[in-house]
């Protein structure tokens, strides 16, 4: 059995309308019937553009917004059906790094009272004294000295704040790790610093990772596993360097696409998948595929019509599309979308392997 298992996982937001705002028109299908499974010590990167339902997902995991439907299964225990009191003790195995690490702490608060205010709540320490020792514990591991206690969250820079947020998480002794876009709001020097950082700490800890983002370098990096998602669903699911190096899905080669090469003459000369139309709004989303509005390679009579599953290929690969092998053998012609340039064979080995972090 998986550590973490998310299964059908549906957030339906109601829009409300009238003077008071008492009646209900429809929904934002934020999240529409996830699933997905984490082992012990893995990392399972999510990727997909704004306002795909990334970050609704990773709250949804930890019940800070409802479920609507579906199940998180923690270590046997079905989350979403445990009562308010007795998911509290499930919040100090399961807990959130922020993608804003000045915004998530508290400006008031030093970082001693920061980071003892959850050990107090789930009864970590019989005294004060006993948390600060602890606490310098942690603030060593994620490189921070300890006459850190003192200080308030703007004497910090962003990096050091970041840390701070992984030390409020690592103090409770969780094991998962949700960290929702963990170095978009940092330089990009700090942001190799502070995923080494989460590498190192999961190696001496055993931690296990769910890493939402839409850098697409550091979660190849980072993960062991990543789903892409579009408009609140996942549409591949593979092996980080299987899903890197052969792409199934139309969206995702379109993703992988835009990556930027640190190479002037594969960039210019390199194939780009260029897609049309807007993103969906998720109150309304299309019938059938959800992408087929933008798909290249789209087929009205079925893709308008019938939504493809999620379909593991034999090889632990998951792709929902319902033309992928005829895309990967060339049956199917493109209805749309724009490729620009051309790689030449000679320059495919110059294509780093590697994210430059």
């Amino acid at each position: 059995m998986s550590l973490l298992e998310v299964d059908g996982v549906k957030v339906h937001f109601p829009v409300k309308k009238g003077i008071l705002f008492d009646r209900t028109v429809g929904h934002v299908y934020a999240v529409d019937g996830v699933s997905f499974q984490v082992e012990a010590g893995q990392t399972y990167g999510l990727v997909g553009e704004s306002g795909c339902g990334k970050t609704t997902l990773g709250r949804a995991v930890l019940r800070l917004v409802d479920i609507t439907e579906g199940s998180v299964v923690l270590d046997g225990t079905d989350l979403a059906k445990l009562p308010e009191e007795e998911m509290r003790t499930f919040r100090r195995r399961l807990q959130m790094v922020f993608q804003d690490p000045l915004g998530s702490l508290n400006p008031r608060q030093n970082i001693e009272s920061i980071l003892s205010e959850g050990m107090a709540a789930h009864g970590i320490g019989s005294n004060q004294d006993e948390r600060r020792e602890k606490i310098k514990t942690i603030l060593a591991k994620v490189g921070l000295p300890a006459n850190s206690l003192a200080r308030y969250p703007h004497e910090f820079s962003g990096g050091q704040r970041q840390r701070i947020g992984i030390a409020r998480a690592l103090v409770l002794e969780p094991d998962v790790i949700i960290c929702d876009e963990p170095v978009s709001a940092l330089d990009v020097s700090i942001q190799a610093q502070v995923i080494n950082l989460l590498e190192e700490l999961q190696e001496s800890l055993g931690l296990t990772y769910v890493v939402i983002a839409h850098d697409l370098a550091v979660v190849r990096h980072i993960s062991d596993v990543i789903g892409v998602m579009y408009l609140g669903a996942l549409v591949e699911e593979a092996a980080s360097d299987k899903l890197y190096e052969a792409p199934r899905h139309p969206y995702t080669k379109a993703l992988m696409s835009a990556v930027p090469v640190p190479d002037p003459e594969v960039e210019d000369l390199r194939a780009r998948i260029l897609l049309t139309g807007d993103l969906p709004s998720p109150a309304n989303p299309p019938a059938g595929c959800r992408f087929h509005t933008r798909c290249p390679w789209k087929q009205e009579t079925r893709c308008a019509t019938e939504r493809p599953e999620l379909t593991d290929d034999g090889t632990g690969h998951k792709v929902a599309c319902h033309w992928t092998a005829e895309i990967e053998a060339g049956t199917v012609s493109r209805t749309g979308g724009e490729v620009v340039g051309a790689v030449r064979e000679e320059l495919d080995d110059r294509l780093p392997v590697e994210p430059t972090l």
